[in-house]
């Protein structure tokens, strides 16, 4: 019997919900879009979590489960809500030069409520993990820009390759190069000094691991277990 009270998996979409509801409460998107709905199935996918936290079920049967269905709709209904697939697009053709940052903040927190749900089936299917990094995605990465950051010389700025999608990753690694290829932990958002990284490289004390094998999007093999635990410490403290 597996204790899904304790998977880090729902742990961490229930956080997710409560932030996503706190960050559309608060958020100053403009155009169309229909908020009240939005937040009224953010709140709805409450009791299922909750519910699937008490089931005992294996991982492999919570791949199956109605209320995971439930779950992906209603992520679904959400999305459509914001304004369909380009939905942060939509809303950063809107926004004022003084409003970017506070928006961009909110764009990354709400993107990543979206891509917990949408990829929760496939961290099922990798079964009965007792890990905080259980909860999140790792993927390999191409950087495909570095630029300083426009307030600080000890920070960089990276635009990185997912595979489905591009994301923003503020580092203190002041050797990344265009080109690498990474290990992300995709964290819930960080503010550095106005840049909302939505990830974090993972590394040693030597720096950042670079060259992993594998295609683009698809899970880094190789990662050392020491190199992860930055990573399970940010994650043991969103979950607070």
């Amino acid at each position: 019997m597996w204790d899904t009270s304790k998977d880090y998996r729902l742990l961490l979409c229930e956080k997710a919900v409560e932030l996503f509801i706190k960050t559309i409460e608060g958020a100053n998107f403009k155009g169309n879009w229909n908020k009240q709905n939005a937040l009224k199935n953010a709140r709805e996918m409450i009791p299922e979590i909750q519910s699937l936290n008490y089931s005992y079920l294996e991982p492999h049967d919570l791949i199956n489960s109605p209320k995971i269905v439930v779950l992906e709709e209603k992520t679904e209904i959400i999305q459509e809500s914001l304004g369909g697939k380009d939905w942060n697009r939509k809303f950063l053709e809107q926004v004022k030069r003084d409003e970017k940052e506070k928006v961009e903040e909110s764009i990354t927190k709400v993107k990543f409520f979206l891509n917990t749900f949408k990829n929760l089936k496939n961290r099922f299917k990798l079964g009965k993990i007792n890990d905080p990094i259980i909860g999140i995605d790792i993927k390999t990465g191409k950087i495909m820009s570095v630029g300083k950051h426009p307030k600080t010389d000890t920070l960089m700025v990276c635009n990185v390759n997912i595979g489905d999608r591009a994301i923003t990753v503020v580092t203190n690694d002041l050797s990344v190069k265009e080109g690498n290829k990474v290990a992300v932990s995709l964290l819930p958002p960080a503010n550095f000094m106005g840049v909302s990284s939505e990830g974090m490289f993972i590394g040693v004390d030597s720096g950042i691991l670079t060259e992993f094998q594998g295609e683009i999007g698809s899970m880094p093999k190789g990662i050392p277990l020491e190199a992860l635990n930055e990573t399970r410490n940010l994650i043991e403290s969103f979950l607070k």
